[in-house]
């Protein structure tokens, strides 16, 4: 999606500095969010819903100091005109799911960092078989991850592992369709949220299943303990919304540190994804049909 008006700035764009008449930008009041105006409304309407309305309480996420993913963010988009394209997978159908709820907290960091997010609802999806590749939802799937610059997952702990839910998305999800390997060379954020105390079986596995993906998971990782704790309860002011905690700030950590890694890597996607065993594949298989095409 390209750029069309940035940076915007959520408070006064310049401060003093003590001491000194010099005034230097807000990096960390400033967002590189895609405006209404801006966005497309489709995509707004069902791949955003973790854009808050304009009535919301404050939002913690604006008032963030972000300085330094802010300016690498902004460089890339001057130089490029091209956002991250990030695609969202979450691990769970329940009403109030908290794998959701850090899914769509962790997604509006991304979003003021200036990347096109999109939230994949699993809702709908088959359960993994080889009648229904051509279902509507499996596809959608497909050409999101195809589409993305990087991937986010975040999965509950269930019985010492991620979820059924989860794990059928990344099913869904080939290594290779002809030609087009819709993970390989991307980069990874993982996260889990625990209904008891602090573990990281789940992101384990997600860090598993990202080699297996040929993905770079980024070194960071965030497993909330007690998830229900962390926010307030259902039917509560900001019931959706992460308290303050430590917690909290590693997956700002994660999220900061994903859009690094993304932007110094994307310009690079096919270089990672240029292998020697398929080189020779390919020219094995072009042998053949040029022999098959002389007979």
């Amino acid at each position: 999606m390209a750029v069309h008006a940035l940076p915007q700035q959520s408070t006064a764009s310049a401060i003093q500095l003590d001491g000194s008449n010099e005034t230097r930008e807000t990096h960390s009041l400033q967002t590189l969010a895609l405006s209404p105006k801006e966005d497309n409304s489709e995509v707004r309407e069902n791949y955003r819903p973790f854009i808050l309305s304009e009535d919301a309480a404050e939002d913690w996420v604006e008032s963030l100091e972000l300085t330094t993913a802010l300016k690498l963010a902004e460089s890339n988009l001057r130089l490029t005109n091209q956002r991250l394209k990030v695609l969202v997978l979450y691990g769970s159908l329940r009403s109030r799911s908290y794998s959701r709820l850090v899914a769509f907290e962790a997604s509006r960091i991304l979003f003021r960092l200036g990347c096109d997010v999109r939230v994949f609802d699993p809702e709908g999806l088959p359960v993994k078989n080889d009648r229904d590749h051509n279902h509507a939802k499996v596809q959608e799937l497909r050409e999101l991850s195809n589409w993305s610059d990087g991937h986010l997952w975040v999965s509950p702990e269930q019985h010492g592992n991620l979820t059924a839910v989860f794990k059928n998305q990344i099913d869904w999800i080939p290594l290779s369709t002809g030609s087009v390997r819709p993970t390989q060379g991307r980069t990874l954020a993982i996260a889990q949220v625990c209904g008891g105390s602090q573990s990281f079986n789940a992101v384990n596995s997600l860090r598993i299943l990202g080699r297996w993906m040929r993905m770079f998971t980024i070194p960071n990782q965030s497993s909330i303990p007690q998830a229900y704790t962390h926010f307030p309860d259902e039917g509560q002011p900001g019931d959706q919304r992460l308290k303050p905690s430590g917690n909290r700030d590693r997956l700002v950590d994660c999220m900061e540190e994903f859009v690094k890694y993304t932007i110094l890597m994307r310009p690079h996607l096919q270089l990672f994804g240029d292998r020697f065993s398929e080189r020779e594949e390919r020219r094995i298989k072009a042998a053949k049909a040029q022999a098959n095409a002389a007979i």
